[in-house]
């Protein structure tokens, strides 16, 4: 095991920083939760006296096991003590064990943004972290544009970190607080900072503005710092911040560092990743570096012809070790070993040499041309290969179908709209007619549909629509596109499938993805 990594996590106050971002008291205590489980050092709450989210969450600290909460701020004002300035009361009255304070390293900066002296800028630094620690916390000090400061005017840079030190910080941390650095400047820095003060502990803060700030997290490690700060997924102010999701692993996998995580919790580093999104509501970043749902997709007939004969081919690592699942892309790209390696994947014994396998790769490659795209609904590729290859499961025939959406105008003169589809089944050798309102056509249609089913299939009940996206394949054609339709669906254990359906007729397209839908769901539940 190699040397000890401290990781220290800004998702609830830098990241809580980006545009959009808004964070409540019960977001910042399940995720200080989830850091905590994961085995994160240290997890910074917020600014306290910045705002009533973060004060509330300060007021109610979640119970950690091993995470260490840090309380942000800011140095002592210029002409006041340190004792008598209410920031730094605030600080101490949260009770965190760490508190981290910022304060200028760039000699610019103290004499235009603070106008202050150089001078009194160093004692309002030394003053501000010798009250931290007489109050018996742990001083963090973020030295805010030290790389161009350092830059500017190194000799101050470097007095800015020894006044610190001298003061008692634990940690002095080096910020690329305007994100334009170079790794091979960070890395020099870095190292003559190490020279100048070789008993104090480093770390590093990185902003995202030119794409580099994981890249120049990790020159400072290999500098000698020794603590890395950033955010779940990189998000942050402006560009974001350095993202722990990827420099975790990278330490780990990469550099044989140890970050205080076991093997076991680093298999959970995608679930903390699709956490935070989900308390933001977004979509993760399907491109992700470890964690995307694309990081070991395979699509190209070569590579997937490689990675058969060794994994090594086309994968920097074993996705286990990051909890992944590699996935074989089905689209009009591949070949029969993607065709076969996905069917594998799937529980369907098939040899490659199957003449059916041709077929199937004929029949994906002309669907897809017609606008279908599999590599995204990979439950409707697997119907499709079951009916391909004679096995396909069938719950009910499709007679007829009608939807209807009338707009009426009420006695108010107000416009409003109503569904309504009509749906002719056979199930079982038993005809079936059903009628059903909806908020849409869409909606009527799957309602009339699960009305005719439930009675024959109780399990569809657990069957919900998650999302329904709709794309023009010919725009050229106006409203007479070619569109393509595709549902997410999920049942009560979580699961979630993609189906999709083409047709120049939207309702059409959607029967077509929620006849996949139905179908997938049934025949997952009939085999469990």
């Amino acid at each position: 095991m190699g040397e000890r990594i401290y990781l220290y996590d800004s998702t609830l106050r830098d990241g809580a920083q980006a545009q959009g971002i808004d964070f409540s008291v019960a977001d910042k205590q399940a995720i200080t939760e989830a850091l905590d489980a994961f085995g994160i050092d240290y997890v910074e709450g917020g600014w306290p006296g910045a705002n009533p989210t973060d004060d509330a969450f300060f007021a109610a600290q979640p119970a950690v096991k091993t995470t260490r909460i840090s309380a942000f701020g800011m140095t002592r004002r210029s002409g006041r003590s340190a004792s008598n300035d209410p920031g730094l009361q605030d600080l101490l009255a949260v009770n965190t064990p760490t508190i981290c304070i910022v304060g200028k390293s760039w000699d610019w900066q103290a004499e235009t943004a603070l106008k202050v002296s150089k001078a009194e800028n160093l004692r309002m630094i030394a003053d501000s972290i010798g009250h931290i620690v007489a109050n018996g916390r742990e001083a963090v000090f973020d030295a805010e544009h030290f790389f161009d400061g350092y830059k500017a005017n190194p000799g101050y840079a470097l007095e800015v970190l020894s006044a610190a030190h001298a003061a008692g910080a634990e940690w002095l941390v080096l910020c690329d607080t305007n994100g334009g650095s170079m790794p091979s400047e960070v890395r020099e820095i870095v190292a003559a900072v190490k020279a100048h003060l070789p008993e104090a502990r480093l770390g590093i803060h990185c902003h995202n503005d030119t794409e580099q700030a994981v890249a120049n997290s990790l020159a400072a490690v290999e500098a000698g710092v020794r603590q890395i700060q950033g955010t779940i997924n990189g998000i942050g102010e402006r560009c974001g911040n350095a993202n722990l999701i990827a420099l975790i692993p990278t330490l780990m996998l990469k550099m044989g560092f140890d970050t205080g995580l076991s093997d076991e919790q680093l298999t959970r580093i995608g679930q903390l990743s699709r956490l935070v999104d989900d308390r933001l509501n977004r979509a993760p970043n399907r491109h992700a570096a470890y964690v995307g749902a694309s990081a070991f997709a395979h699509k190209g007939g070569l590579h997937v012809s490689a990675m058969n004969k060794d994994s090594r081919s086309y994968e920097h690592i074993d996705p286990a070790l990051v909890g992944a699942t590699r996935l074989i892309l089905v689209s009009d790209k591949a070949g029969r070993s993607n065709i076969v390696n996905r069917l594998h994947q799937m529980g369907i014994a098939v040899r490659e040499d199957d003449d059916r396998i041709g077929d199937l790769v004929k029949a994906v490659k002309e669907r897809e041309a017609l606008g279908y795209a599999y590599e995204d609904a990979s439950a409707s590729f697997e119907l499709m290969a079951l009916q391909k290859l004679g096995t396909s499961p069938s719950f009910y025939e499709l007679q007829s179908y009608r939807a209807l959406d009338e707009c009426r105008i009420d006695s108010h003169d107000k416009r409003f709209t109503v569904a309504e589809a009509t749906v002719k089944l056979k199930i079982g050798g038993q005809s079936v007619m059903t009628v059903a309102e909806g908020n849409g056509p869409v909606n009527a249609l799957d309602a009339a549909l699960r009305k005719a089913l439930l009675p024959h299939y109780p399990e569809l009940s657990a069957m919900h629509l998650n999302d329904y996206k709709v794309r023009i394949l010919t725009p050229s054609d106006a409203t007479a596109a070619l569109t393509r339709v595709m549902i997410e669906s999920r049942d009560d254990d979580g699961h979630k499938w993609n189906t999709l359906g083409v047709s120049h007729n939207v309702i059409d397209a959607s029967y077509h993805a929620l006849f996949d839908a139905i179908t997938y769901h049934l025949m997952k539940a009939r085999r469990a």
